[in-house]
């Protein structure tokens, strides 16, 4: 397992030692820092990593069938009722994502429409 999911599952049980709070937002936050943290130390990410960073959230769109240009957790947040709900469905849907057959995913360059095969509006 990488290490981005050992410190999710980390965070998982002990949310307010690593966020100070159970928070889908402040989770992405995290993410994203250790992310760029690790970017800037030349930290190459595992093949589980890019997996996630790259395809999270084209599966999580087609999953929940919510087509938006927000990111992750506000996707997540339009289906709970706050905040610490939101958070908790993100490990579940973490675990369907892993566990997922990576043969039906789809490239998020061909699920967006191609504006060459749009009508143009005046």
């Amino acid at each position: 397992m990488s290490a981005l999911f050992n410190l999710l599952e980390k965070i998982k049980t002990k949310p307010s030692l690593y966020l100070g709070t159970a928070s889908i937002t402040y989770l992405r936050m995290f993410i994203l820092g250790y992310r760029f943290s690790r970017s800037e130390l030349s930290v190459a990410n595992t093949e589980a990593e890019s997996d996630f960073y790259k395809n999270f959230q084209p599966w999580l769109q087609n999953r929940l069938s919510i087509h938006t240009v927000n990111a992750w957790d506000k996707i997540i947040l339009l289906t709970c009722i706050d905040e610490k709900a939101a958070f908790d469905y993100f490990f579940q849907l973490l675990d369907e994502f892993i566990q997922r057959d990576k043969s039906q995913d789809i490239d998020p360059i061909l699920a967006e429409p191609s504006s060459k095969n749009s009508p143009k509006v005046a």
